[in-house]
């Protein structure tokens, strides 16, 4: 909507203003002419014209006007004074009487060339009689200290109250001269002043360019204006050499939108002919005339409201995409969206070539409805240029600006930081074309290479193109033709030609930067890639199977340190690296990942030398206390993270070279719902189903049987935003997505967190159905879910897997107690410590609270009836309000192992 509110709010003020114009000040000016039959005929004309009513008038022939000098004000003339120090400058008494000099201040390689030169410039002669004002101009040096004009239709130094000066070395006393100015059929005669001019040394350009600065009203301390009419560098000049390097003051052209014609052609001319005379022939002289404008028809005064403030204003339009396109492509990183989709089968190639695409159709949409709008609008830099110019100009920097988003988003890894900086950059590339890069366009001065140089940042590159639109659209207006055409282009001095090269080549060099820089940093895309990977193979690991000692060799390593469990799956492992087994899709060997210490802390362990190997249809449950390496190890073997040492094999595909390839062979549920919240469940399950080359009417038959065997069809909820889900939603929607087709291998990842008694029997009900045929993994802090889900169970505390098993092995394994829970009167207490305590000396206190109380019974101590028997004598002594007695839980087995692990005991087998 932001370009249809600027498209209207232009449209607004241009109505305003073309009212305002419409006022007959600003028509072409008409006088009514007598006639043989005493009427009068009006007429309207250049000739009977004001300043501000001539550029509406009709010119079929324009009218030739003397070539002026630029003359410093009388108020503003350069004088000495405390803030302006130079040598040969006048006192600054005479600015009271106006009757300062005007001063041009020289040097060059060869001082006395130079002094010969600028004496014959003083040396020219007044003509003592001059029909008209352009013989003189042309024999002589006068000027003004008018401001210029846009055109030369008209001299607004011979209109009203101007003065004309001539330059003069001295000037007489009763100095009185009148010139006649012919304009159409009308002459005109106007005074001419005569203002002497001064000429001074200086040592090199170094000195000059100190004095013109600090006669710069903000170049001095006091906020003085000291005006020079001009500086000149001749160099190398001699009498075989002509070389001249001019200063003149470009400030006339500050604050307007439409350039001035600045006054300098008279100043180079009269050193030119100097040369010409002194060095050559005292005859010679190359005489400028005149100065015109190219023929006209009559028009409307209007101010072309869109041409002037396009520049800045389109740039922001145009550049408001960039921050949402930046904003999309990091939050999709920052949620670890795009590792999603990979996992799901997305490849960089594919998943570059969807955004981009899908970015370029909407800027495409969004920059047709602006120029659309805009033409409707009667906007003229639509308008009036060539359509496809306007296309390849605009196609070449949307796809430039798309580009840069994805560089830009390599650095950013929170979308809102993202966001803000794209705003700055938009408003501040905007304000810095229209206030320093548009300044370097107007001065000619200026290396055309360093402006190229300088649009290489894409905001420089728009600003220009709309730069260059603008003013062909607002010369058009002025002159009743067309903007800009492509045999324009062939211009030196038009520099979109050199904007579009600059831009698609900039388009290829940043496509290439930007997929590197992706790679290397931070892409979301899981493990980032060495800086060299472009080289191919060479930095790539082995991706054969490597080769390892036999287990009796290695065996000794480990017999201290880990248990028989362990140890046997380490070689169950080994002996698949050897002799690969299709039944076990995923296996890892000696696994690892170690945490750098920062701030002076040591380095962590995240995981330690995990070996695993895990068959089809089974489901292993891994166990541990937070932070214990469980979803470290998730992360690793999902491409999430890079493991320090050891790997794992998918399909025997290593998870570190050939990640890609296993991605279309592994899903997850991870820990955090990776979502977007604003797409529904349907439409989650939809593209994540595409993604495994699902289609069509089995498509739509797997979404809507994943909704319904996870209750999310149940009031429409399928169908509804994700962000309006609660916890358990998101969660039962995770877990349908990573079972959404088959794949051999599943990670599940705490899949049951936050979901309520109802919800978590039908997650379970679905994960019990989808083992059958795949390999699943999963971490879970609860034992209820372990029990009902897994075949083996394996607990892993600060990074190592302790034990593993089934539940039944590891309770039989690693409990070797019963339990026995007594709940009594308080005062009672003592007598069942000793009911105990007969039973087994080895018993443990593990619960004493209000009466009741919880032992640990070491099996070999008790028999089952002897427990019953003290129980019956038990009831005859004291008031027995309950009584459990049961075999160890899972949970026992679990505290158990992370206990005496903690302690850094050896886990104990019974």
């Amino acid at each position: 909507m932001f370009p249809v509110f600027l498209c209207l709010l232009i449209v607004l003020l241009q109505l305003v203003i073309n009212s305002e114009l419409d006022n007959p000040r600003y028509r072409c000016g008409c006088k009514c002419i007598p006639t043989n039959d005493s009427t009068c005929k009006m007429v309207c004309g250049l000739e009977y014209s004001t300043y501000k009513q001539a550029s509406a008038c009709p010119i079929p022939q324009p009218e030739k006007w003397p070539a002026l000098l630029q003359v410093p004000d009388s108020s503003y003339r350069a004088v000495q004074t405390d803030a302006h120090s130079f040598r040969g400058l006048w006192d600054n008494s005479c600015l009271k009487t106006h009757s300062c000099p005007v001063t041009s201040i020289f040097t060059a390689q060869n001082r006395s060339v130079a002094e010969s030169l600028v004496k014959r410039v003083e040396q020219d002669a007044f003509p003592e009689e001059s029909t008209n004002a352009l013989d003189l101009a042309s024999l002589s040096y006068i000027g003004t200290s008018s401001k210029p004009g846009t055109t030369n239709f008209v001299e607004r130094a011979f209109l009203g109250n101007s003065s004309i000066n001539i330059i003069l070395p001295h000037c007489p006393g009763n100095f009185s001269y009148t010139i006649p100015m012919t304009v159409g059929s009308a002459t005109f005669h106007h005074d001419i002043d005569c203002v002497e001019s001064l000429y001074l040394w200086r040592k090199n350009s170094s000195i000059i360019n100190r004095e013109l600065f600090q006669g710069y009203r903000g170049g001095n301390s006091a906020k003085e204006i000291h005006e020079i009419l001009g500086a000149y560098d001749f160099l190398n000049t001699s009498k075989v050499n002509y070389n001249v390097r001019f200063w003149y003051n470009s400030t006339y052209n500050n604050l307007v939108t439409v350039p001035r014609l600045l006054r300098i052609h008279r100043a180079l001319n009269m050193i030119s002919n100097a040369f010409l005379r002194n060095f050559r022939d005292d005859q010679l002289h190359v005489f400028l005339e005149f100065v015109k404008e190219m023929p006209k028809p009559g028009t409307r005064m209007r101010l072309d409201l869109s041409s002037a403030l396009s520049p800045l204003l389109f740039a922001w339009v145009i550049q408001l995409l960039f921050p949402v396109f930046l904003t999309s492509l990091v939050y999709e990183k920052q949620h670890k969206l795009t590792i999603m989709m990979k996992l799901h089968g997305l490849r960089d190639g594919p998943y570059w070539l969807i955004t981009y695409g899908y970015f370029l159709v909407i800027s495409f949409i969004y920059m047709t409805w602006f120029a659309i709008i805009g033409s409707i609008a009667g906007l003229e830099i639509f308008r009036l240029n060539s359509f496809s110019i306007q296309f390849v100009f605009y196609l070449l920097y949307l796809k430039l600006q798309i580009v840069l988003a994805f560089l830009a988003a390599a650095f950013f890894s929170e979308a809102e930081t993202a966001r803000v900086a794209g705003y700055i950059y938009v408003f501040g590339s905007g304000l810095l074309g229209a206030f320093l890069f548009n300044f370097y366009i107007e001065d000619t001065t200026f290396s055309r290479w360093w402006l190229m140089f300088m649009e290489l940042m894409p905001g420089f590159s728009l600003y220009r193109g709309l730069y260059e639109l603008s003013q062909s659209a607002l010369a058009g207006h002025n002159l009743g033709t067309f903007g800009m055409k492509w045999e324009d282009l062939s211009d030196q001095k038009d520099g979109i030609r050199g904007t579009l090269i600059i831009m698609a080549l900039e388009w290829l060099i940043l496509l290439a930067v930007s997929y590197y820089m992706n790679q290397v940093i931070s892409s979301g895309n899981g493990i980032t890639r060495h800086p060299l990977f472009f080289l191919g193979t060479f930095w790539k690991r082995d991706k054969q199977l490597p080769t390892f000692p036999s287990f009796r060799e290695r065996s000794t390593i480990f017999v201290d340190l880990e248990s028989p469990d362990i140890s046997e799956e380490r070689y169950k492992v080994q002996q698949l690296m050897k002799e690969p087994n299709g039944s076990y899709p995923i296996f890892c060997h000696n696994l690892k990942k170690v945490y750098i210490g920062q701030d002076g802390n040591s380095r962590r362990h995240a995981v330690q030398s995990l070996s695993l190997a895990v068959p089809q249809g089974e489901c292993f449950g891994m166990l541990g206390p937070s932070g214990s390496g469980k979803t470290t190890f998730i992360n690793m073997v999902t491409g999430f993270l890079p493991p320090t040492s050891g790997t794992a094999f998918i399909d025997y595909m290593d998870i570190v070279s050939n990640m890609d390839h296993i991605y279309t062979r592994i899903s997850i549920c991870p820990q955090q719902d990776l979502l977007w919240e604003t797409l529904t469940g349907r439409e989650h399950l939809l593209f994540y189903g595409r993604l495994r080359n699902l289609k069509g009417k089995a498509l739509h038959q797997v979404v809507d049987k994943s909704l319904r065997s996870l209750n999310l069809c149940e009031g429409n909820l399928g169908d509804q935003l994700v962000g309006r889900y609660s916890g358990g939603m998101k969660r039962r929607l995770s877990l349908a997505i990573s079972l959404i087709s088959y794949t051999r291998v599943v990670f599940l990842d705490e899949p049951t967190t936050g979901l309520d008694p109802e919800s978590r029997n039908y997650v379970w009900n679905v994960i019990k159905q989808a083992k059958a045929a795949r390999a699943i993994i999963l971490t879970t802090h609860s034992m209820e879910e372990a029990e009902f889900l897994c075949d083996r169970i394996g607990i892993i505390v600060n990074g190592n897997l302790q034990c593993l098993g089934s539940s039944r092995e590891l309770k039989s394994r690693y409990g070797g107690s019963y339990v026995l829970t007594i709940s009594v009167d308080p005062i009672y207490e003592k007598n069942v410590d000793s009911m105990v305590n007969s039973l087994s000396p080895n018993a443990i206190k593990i619960y004493n609270i209000g009466g009741t109380q919880k032992f640990r019974l070491p099996k070999q101590d008790v028999r089952i009836s002897q427990v019953f028997q003290a129980i019956q004598n038990l009831k005859r002594e004291v008031a027995l309000h309950a009584f459990g007695f049961s075999d160890v839980s899972l949970e026992d087995v679990f505290l158990n192992v992370v206990h005496e692990a903690s302690q850094g005991q050896r886990i104990s087998t019974t």
